[in-house]
């Protein structure tokens, strides 16, 4: 009985040591963002020799303008952001209208993944951009500002401003069942900014 008086003061003892410490921290718990969140738009204040700046959102942004022919993009904003990259850069801007339907326009994406001497001449003077015209999204209006399109893709050759230098056929521009390289380069050369040709 006398072990068990010695045992019960030890217990109440401890329990009332277990009541003087601090409760553990309460974790901060960060309300969640319901912003609406906007697609990345070039950033002008920051040039660098490259012609784009340093932040991943401008790459970003410049790379989806030539991803894919897609429906839900806004080509008004991605012109905007096209030109802001042409003038940083120093390039021209070319508008490739087609659709993810139109097989001439993937044969085009081919052609010039396929060629490097191309690719690169293409990627150090001009910003190239996908204009989607499908059942999904015509973009009538953006497209009512430009020359009649006879077939797809069709090619835009704008300044870096924005203002059209010229329209291109690009039936012109095949061989058999593609793209005619010494016609396709020739065009390229042709309408590069004047330091480049």
């Amino acid at each position: 009985m006398n072990k068990l008086f010695g045992v019960v003061p030890l217990v109440f003892a401890l329990a009332v040591a277990g009541c003087n410490q601090p409760p553990p921290p309460v974790e901060k718990v960060q309300p969640l963002d319901t912003s609406e969140q906007k697609a990345p738009v070039a950033d002008t204040s920051q040039p660098v020799s490259s012609g784009n700046t340093p932040t991943a959102a401008d790459i970003a942004a410049v790379a989806a303008l030539n991803a894919q022919f897609d429906p839900a993009r806004n080509p008004v904003a991605d012109l905007e952001t096209a030109k802001v990259e042409a003038q940083r850069g120093g390039k021209r801007i070319i508008l490739d209208v087609g659709g993810e339907w139109c097989s001439w326009c993937h044969l085009l994406d081919a052609f010039m993944e396929g060629d490097s001497e191309i690719r690169r001449f293409r990627d150090g003077n001009y910003v190239w951009m996908k204009v989607n015209f499908s059942e999904e999204n015509e973009n009538t209006a953006f497209l009512s500002g430009y020359p009649e399109i006879k077939g797809y893709p069709h090619l835009f050759v704008l300044d870096a401003e924005g203002k059209l230098l010229h329209s291109q056929f690009t039936g012109d521009l095949e061989k058999g069942k593609g793209y005619d390289r010494e016609k396709f380069f020739a065009f390229l050369k042709q309408w590069a900014p004047p330091a480049a040709q």
